[in-house]
């Protein structure tokens, strides 16, 4: 053989090998919404996961000597660009894995997309009831946790005899889920629903629904609450705020929410609710290692979906770990009613529906002049068994 044929022979060689430890890799998309209102859900859940897979690993960034592979696409929190995105990413990436999305409605619209390929969706962060419910499908598991979970957690949280509420929420699949959810939890606590606002997601004049919710309380004896459901850019409490529920004695609550937002918060001090996350709450070695990595990285505290990020990471290393392939099948068999660890402590996929059960926290908001948002001061620690999640899918 020449000298030539045997160095094309050897180039070739050497592509096919670099082509075989590509095609090894473990590939995982992330699907978010980067542009738009939920830009900042989205780099947090981003930053999460990259950070989960480094804790999962011990710093390798390898599962059984496959190199994890990110490949992000943004679907700029639109349904249509989302069931692209993730069809793109299983047929032309040939991704083993995927994660996303940020919007509710853009995850709903992954759903089937999962169940044609046959592939794995992990649904991180988006919250709607809807995606373990009536729009789920067996290759979709969820680590976020779902309207209910926040809004039970929130009934145990106000929910007392004698307790008044109304509420606001985004006329969309996330709002209307978690008053749906909120509703049946709260008729569990003795207190009552007396009425129920939806406003559009680009809201910003809150002055007609906040009325119709004053005039429904106003007249009501013992404890009196606005509860707001909301997602995005708009801070609803301080709209309210502005128009003087005090005046007929209204007081207003909500659920936690990524710092930058808490910062509104400042205003409520005393305000009541529950969360899924705050970085000063859990007391596991998973958070404390997040909490002192972000801290060094970025200077700043970690946040709500960088917790969630990471814990997708964590259940997807977990998974291979144990099912030794990113064969689908195998997958979904170690997944159902699987324990993984999270920044929050254990979560467990729930055979019936493959939603994370997991704890969320009770807590009052406290001001400290020297920190830049509020602190969601924990009063009670929600568990899994505190929580009658139901099944709502048609398995």
């Amino acid at each position: 053989m020449s000298f030539r044929l045997r160095f094309f022979a050897l180039a070739a060689a050497l592509i096919a090998s670099a082509g075989a430890a590509a095609a090894d890799d473990l590939k995982i998309a992330l699907i978010y919404g980067l542009t738009g209102p939920l830009q900042a859900y989205a780099k947090q859940t981003e930053t999460g996961l990259r950070l989960g897979f480094e804790y999962a690993t011990k710093g390798t960034m390898e599962v059984d000597g496959r190199k994890i592979v990110i490949i992000t696409k943004d679907d700029q929190g639109k349904p249509d660009l989302a069931k692209s995105a993730l069809a793109e990413a299983y047929e032309d990436d040939g991704v083993d894995i995927a994660v996303g999305t940020t919007s509710s409605a853009a995850a709903i619209a992954m759903l089937p997309v999962a169940e044609e390929h046959k592939k794995i969706l992990i649904v991180e962060p988006a919250v709607a009831d809807q995606i373990t419910g009536d729009k789920w499908n067996r290759y979709i598991f969820r680590t976020a946790r779902n309207s209910t979970q926040d809004a039970i957690s929130n009934a145990i949280a106000i929910g007392k005899p004698d307790v008044h509420i109304a509420t606001l929420a985004q006329d969309y699949a996330f709002g209307r889920d978690g008053v749906a959810a909120f509703k049946a939890a709260l008729a569990k606590t003795g207190a009552t629903l007396e009425a129920e606002e939806y406003a559009p997601v680009n809201t910003t004049d809150f002055t007609a629904p906040a009325q119709r919710l004053f005039d429904a309380l106003k007249d009501k004896p013992g404890k009196k609450l606005i509860w707001v459901v909301w997602a995005g850019g708009v801070n609803p409490l301080d709209k309210l705020a502005d128009l003087d529920p005090g005046r007929y004695g209204i007081e207003l609550s909500t659920g936690g929410n990524i710092l930058p937002a808490l910062a509104a918060y400042k205003r409520f001090p005393g305000l009541e609710g529950a969360a899924y996350y705050y970085y000063e709450i859990p007391k596991n070695p998973v958070n404390d290692w997040l909490v002192a990595e972000h801290k060094k990285r970025f200077n700043a505290p970690p946040d709500f979906f960088t917790a969630g990020g990471f814990a997708a990471a964590m259940a997807i290393v977990t998974a291979v770990e144990k099912a030794k392939s990113t064969d689908t099948e195998k997958l979904i068999a170690t997944m159902e009613g699987m324990e993984f660890d999270t920044p929050k402590g254990k979560m467990i996929f729930r055979k019936e529906d493959h939603q994370a059960l997991q704890s969320m926290y009770a807590f009052k908001i406290r001001v400290d002049p020297n920190v830049a948002w509020a602190i969601p001061e924990l009063t009670r620690e929600i568990k899994i068994e505190d929580m009658d999640i139901p099944i709502r899918n048609k398995r």
